[in-house]
């Protein structure tokens, strides 16, 4: 009897030890069978918490850097049309230039120079169009920190700008996405970007090219008087300093052509002048874009009165014109740079990409490899315990008592 029962749990034990490594083995294969058909070693967190952790926080980091460069094209797009804007704005103030100098012929007839403002004035409505430029999103290229949808309005005093003047800095995910429009169109240095020149009233039969700078040290920012008096035939001129109300030449010869030189300043002088017409000299302020354009097509417009005045006038207009190309062909260099800095900005973000990619894959990819070895060993030893269990289920007493 006792024999009997020792055979029966003996048999019952082998059973179920049989049948738990069988079931064992079948749900090794269910797992690996599913980390291969995902490709992944850890499928649920469960599987690897650390692991889980670690490739969690990497597709976060990710799904930031895909944000961050949605916003980064954004920026791009705009400060490429910007680039482009500024561009198509240089070309036509080159235009402006040549009709300048082309309105400086004093054989012109009126109708002539009506012909030439005409178009500047045309060429002025365009550039200020494009000042105006607004991105896909309708916000102002040049709208600075914050504008209306306008930043420049044609008002009866001139283009003020209805805008709030700066230019946000870039960071290292993203740049600005409008310019500066206040340092772009509306800050051009007057003259020759110290001093300026100009004809006191009623003279027009001199006048002066814009003058330089020759000694830095020696400037004192007054503003001055370059009188011209004619006697017997003997011209001469006294240069005043209205400030300080002392003369600083006085009773000089004066011939056509001569550069006269003073307080670290030179200006060519021309023309024939009549007894009393003066010049008169000042620091040099800042103007819009528009407001030299403005000038620059009075100037034509009324050159056919005389021709010291209009000589004058366009040398000055020349000198303001270039200084306006300056200032736009610097804004596009910047946005350049910013569109340069917006590619060093991506190729970063590609590369910590990888490098999240690759932290990723370590934490929960599965090496494909390794996992089939690993498959073929297991479904190996799963049919070898089929093949046992068979075996063991024919262990029983009655086989042999039969």
């Amino acid at each position: 009897m006792a024999l009997t029962n020792l055979t029966r749990t003996a048999t019952a034990d082998a059973y179920g030890s049989s049948l738990l490594r069988l079931s064992s083995r079948q749900n090794a294969l269910v797992n690996m069978q599913e980390n291969m058909t995902a490709g992944k070693r850890v499928v649920r967190a469960s599987d690897d918490p650390a692991a889980a952790a670690q490739a969690e926080r990497a597709r976060t980091r990710m799904a930031r850097i895909d944000t961050d460069q949605r916003v980064l094209e954004t920026q791009r797009n705009a400060l490429t049309e910007a680039e482009s804007t500024l561009g198509s704005a240089g070309t036509l103030m080159q235009r402006l230039r040549e009709l300048v100098v082309k309105g400086g012929n004093t054989g012109l007839s009126s109708a002539d120079r009506q012909s030439v403002a005409q178009e500047m004035r045309s060429l002025r409505d365009q550039i200020l169009a494009l000042a105006n430029t607004r991105d896909v999103n309708g916000q102002p290229l040049f709208g600075g920190l914050g504008s209306a949808s306008t930043p420049f309005v044609d008002a009866a005093g001139g283009v003020v700008y209805d805008a709030l003047s700066g230019q946000a800095a870039a960071t290292p995910t993203t740049v600005p996405a409008t310019l500066d429009g206040f340092s772009t169109w509306m800050n051009v240095p007057q003259g020759n970007g110290v001093f300026t020149v100009a004809q006191a009233a009623g003279t027009s039969q001199v006048w002066s090219d814009a003058g330089r700078v020759t000694d830095p040290s020696a400037l004192t920012g007054h503003n001055y008087s370059i009188a011209f008096t004619v006697t017997g035939g003997v011209t001469t001129y006294t240069v005043t300093d209205l400030t300080t109300a002392t003369a600083v030449v006085a009773g000089q010869p004066y011939t056509a052509g001569q550069d006269v030189t003073f307080d670290g300043m030179t200006l060519k002088l021309q023309g024939t002048p009549a007894n009393g017409e003066a010049l008169t000299l000042g620091p040099a302020g800042t103007d819009s874009v528009f407001g030299v354009m403005d000038r620059a097509i009075a100037a034509v417009e009324a050159g056919g009165h005389a021709g010291g005045t209009i000589a004058h006038d366009v040398a000055r207009s020349l000198t303001e014109v270039d200084a306006a190309m300056a200032r736009v062909s610097s804004a596009r260099g910047q946005a350049g740079e910013l569109l340069s800095r917006a590619d060093i900005i991506t190729n970063q973000q590609s590369g910590r990409k990888i490098q999240l990619e690759a932290d990723r894959a370590r934490a929960e990819d599965l090496d494909m490899v390794k996992a089939l070895s690993d498959f073929n060993t297991q479904q190996t030893a799963y049919s070898v315990a089929l093949q046992t269990y068979a075996q063991i289920q024919k262990l029983s007493l009655f086989n042999y008592i039969g």
